[in-house]
Formats: C-alpha cells, sequence, structure tokens
C-alpha cells in the first residue's frame, strides 16, 4: 500500500483536489437522499441507516471509498441549516467563503500554543482581535481573545473576574441568562449565583438594585444581549449605571446579539455594550461562520495577566525577551486551531457594510414572518422579534399539543423548530438565521404547523 498524501507540502495542492471533488459529490447526495431539513424517522431510524452505511469504522483492509461512504452518510442524516425550515436554535448556514478558508486552516494546521508552530497565524489573530475589541469598545486600547463559543467565553469571563477580585467574586444573573454562567461558576467554586428576576423576559433594574444593596464584597452582574429563548436585550444602559453605582464589575453576554454592532440600523439595540469589562461574542451564530467562532472581548488588557502561565517548552523567557510572541495567556486551552482564519477572511470580504446587510435581512426576515403570524387567525404570536427569533403558538394547543407538534415536524424531517417557555406556556421558536430566506419559504413553514397542529 502506497504511503497516503499530506494535505499540506508540495503534494498538497494535488491530493486535496481529487478529494474536494469526493466531498461535494458526497454532500450533494446525502443532501439530496434527506430531501428536507432533516432525516425523517428520528433518532433510531437516523443511527440505523447510518450504521448501515457506515459499516466497521475499522476493517482490517483498506476501504477506498470511505471519505464518499462516511461524509454521504453523514449529510443524509444531518439537520442541515442551509435549509430554510432549518429554524430551531442559534445555528448558522455557514458562509461558503469562510468555509473555503476553514479547508485551509485544517491543510497548514498550525496551532496556537507557540509562535514557531504558527508564526502568521498568531500575528493574524493579533490583528483580528484587536479588530473585535475597538468594536466593541471603541476608542479604548482593548482587546479581545479567540473562544470555542459563548460558554468558553462566559467561563473566561468569571475567571477573570475572580482574579481581578482576588480569588472569590459574587455573579448576579438575570432568570434569562445562558446556562453556561451558572455553570461557570460551579466550575470555578463561586458562591451560588444570585438569580435575578426577569418578568418580561428581560433582567429588572429594579430588582437587580435590590439585590446589589443587599450583598457586599466583590460582585460581578452578567447582563444578556440576546437571549437564546427570545432573542430578547437586557437593558444595557440602565444595567450599567447600577453596576458604576455599586461599584460592581460587568460582563455582557451577547453571543447572539453581538453581530447587530455591524448594523447601522440596528447597532444602537447594544448601547451601553462599551460600558462592560467583558463581552461575549460568538459568530458561528449571527456571524455565518463554521463552529467553533467565540471571542471574549476584554475592556482592559492587564485583566488578562491572570492568565499567565509558563511552559519552557513553549515559552521560555529568553525566547519571549527576545522577541518570540507568548501565546500561553491567549486562552485556557494549549493546543489551538487557528479559528480566526475563517473569520478575517469574512470580515474582509464582506466589510462592515456586507455583515451589517446580513445581519439585517435576517431581522427583517423574523418581522415578516411575525406580520404573518399575526395575521393568521389560527396562530398567536408572544411578542415582535427583537433579533431575529420568533415565538409563535396555535391558538387552541395546550403545550402538549405544541410539544407533539414540534415532534412530529422533526420526525418526519419537514421542519426544525426550537421550543420556549415564556409567560408559564410553551411556545414554538424559529430562529432565523438563514439570510436568503424568501417570503414562500416563511408561508411554508407556517402552513407546515398549520398541517400539524390540526387534529
Amino acid at each position: 500500500m502506497s504511503t497516503p498524501p499530506l494535505a499540506s507540502g508540495p503534494e498538497g495542492p494535488g491530493a486535496l483536489r481529487p478529494l474536494l471533488d469526493t466531498v461535494l459529490d458526497a454532500l450533494d447526495a446525502g443532501r439530496r437522499a434527506r430531501g428536507g431539513p432533516l432525516p425523517a424517522g428520528g433518532p433510531t431510524a437516523v443511527a440505523a441507516r447510518l450504521n448501515a452505511a457506515v459499516g466497521d469504522v475499522l476493517p482490517d483492509s483498506p476501504h477506498p471509498d470511505a471519505l464518499h461512504t462516511v461524509v454521504r452518510a453523514l449529510a443524509e442524516g444531518s439537520a442541515d441549516p442551509a435549509d430554510p425550515l432549518c429554524a430551531a436554535h442559534l445555528h448558522c448556514p455557514p458562509l461558503a467563503v469562510a468555509t473555503a478558508a476553514d479547508l485551509a486552516a485544517s491543510a497548514l494546521n498550525p496551532s496556537l500554543d507557540s509562535w514557531d508552530q504558527a508564526p502568521a497565524a498568531s500575528a493574524l489573530e493579533a490583528l483580528v482581535t484587536r479588530t473585535v475589541a475597538d468594536q466593541v469598545f471603541p476608542g479604548r486600547a482593548g482587546d479581545a481573545l479567540v473562544t470555542t463559543g459563548g460558554t468558553e467565553a462566559n467561563q473566561l469571563a468569571l475567571l477573570l473576574a475572580r482574579e481581578a477580585h482576588g480569588g472569590s467574586v459574587q455573579l448576579f444573573c438575570g432568570a434569562n441568562a445562558h446556562h453556561s454562567l451558572m455553570r461557570a461558576a460551579w466550575l470555578l467554586g463561586l458562591p451560588e449565583p444570585i438569580i435575578v428576576p426577569a418578568p418580561a423576559g428581560t433582567l429588572d433594574p429594579a430588582a437587580l438594585d435590590a439585590a446589589l444593596d443587599s450583598v457586599t464584597g466583590p460582585r460581578l452582574v452578567a447582563a444578556t444581549a440576546g437571549t437564546t429563548d427570545a432573542g430578547l436585550i437586557d437593558p444595557l444602559p440602565e444595567i450599567a449605571a447600577l453596576c458604576r453605582a455599586h461599584g460592581t464589575r460587568l460582563h455582557i453576554d451577547a453571543a447572539y446579539g453581538g453581530t447587530l454592532l455591524f448594523s447601522d440600523r440596528r447597532r444602537t439595540l447594544l448601547d451601553g455594550l462599551d460600558a462592560a469589562h467583558t463581552v461575549t461574542l460568538d459568530l458561528h451564530k449571527l456571524g455565518w461562520q463554521p463552529v467553533a467562532a467565540g471571542f471574549l472581548a476584554v475592556r482592559d488588557p492587564s485583566d488578562l495577566t491572570a492568565l499567565h502561565q509558563r511552559a519552557d517548552y513553549l515559552n521560555a523567557d529568553d525566547d519571549t525577551e527576545a522577541g518570540l510572541p507568548d501565546l500561553l495567556g491567549r486562552s485556557l486551552r494549549t493546543t489551538r486551531r487557528p479559528d480566526i482564519l475563517k473569520t478575517a477572511v469574512t470580515l474582509k470580504t464582506l466589510g462592515r457594510s456586507g455583515l451589517g446587510a446580513l445581519v439585517d435581512a435576517v431581522c427583517e426576515r423574523a418581522e415578516e414572518f411575525a406580520d404573518l403570524i399575526t395575521a393568521h387567525p389560527g396562530f398567536e404570536l408572544h411578542d415582535r422579534p427583537t433579533i431575529s427569533t420568533v415565538l409563535f403558538r396555535p391558538v387552541h394547543a395546550d403545550d402538549t399539543t405544541v410539544a407533539a407538534v414540534r415532534r412530529r415536524l422533526l420526525t418526519d424531517g419537514h421542519a426544525v423548530l426550537g421550543r420556549a417557555h415564556r409567560g408559564g406556556r410553551l411556545w414554538l421558536k424559529a430562529t432565523l438565521l438563514h439570510p436568503h430566506t424568501r417570503p414562500e419559504d416563511l408561508a411554508a413553514l407556517l402552513k407546515l404547523v398549520e398541517g400539524h397542529a390540526t387534529p
């Protein structure tokens, strides 16, 4: 058997070109076999089809068609965020240019734990993270770290707050906050978080004021700009003012809503964001990046000294003194993929206006979908969308029926909708992240729900 070719080096381009054709053919064949946004049949049927197609994943002899076989099976059994009827989660269809850039990252395979493994990638990361920090904290010399997403960014934010306060801090967050904040507090050994009421779906400033008054010592408030259930944004200017008055550190989880910064029409929804000490962003949500593409923006770069680590084989003192960049303090991870490449290519290809146009497009589709629901006598709209999430339900359905409708759509492979509890009731959730969604797609989605809700 000949030695398998490598993805980079002199033989890389020639080896990859025919394999890319194989992958693209397999993706297309799998998509056509699936025939919709989700494979039909539910978990047992999907697993059975995949197992039958893939078979023994470690055969005694080589399988020359393995690339096509496995990719096709995965594509056939995947939820497809590029289908307009796949609208359950903050799971975006990635841009072609970002995905192509991701291939280059895989082929070159830099590891961002030392400069000698990633000379250009480390410089590119420094350039892009400064740009991201400038968007969040204009006019300040902030910084940003690359993360795997909102969960890691929120954990880092709590860690930096803890270290800034000498080893402990009391977290305050709304009942609407992302679960990763509570988990991060547990992982970091912090006191049980104080949960502030959010009766309208956003953190209540009066309740926060009272809660802050009740506790002395180091405190951290975590606000949200784009809740996962309804896409709501906490009253950031009021929360920031309260934090200043109470001498309290502020973190804002803008994993969903952060890219509103690129929209001239909608960036005012994030007024007050720059008052935070740290901000979570996640471009594999409303940024059309392949996973992973998260950031933690930091207003004061000196906070990052808490992450400093020394490993002689990676950042020896004399190497650092000689000018080799020290990368260990840029993450909790050691080996790190150059996820910054796809984001850099996307930002430069689209520019602020291009990315802002995509943000505006999905927000407008959400408004149009809300209009369709309002005009339909068989449906109830929870509220007008803030970003691109729409909650709705059949008028005469109870919660059990709403849940069953969603599962029937999933099992049939017809549509992928989420679910959210608001106001003591269960709602269907459409998170619209597909910028090419058409009015007829929205009408088709509503008709499908109507058909599955009919007894």
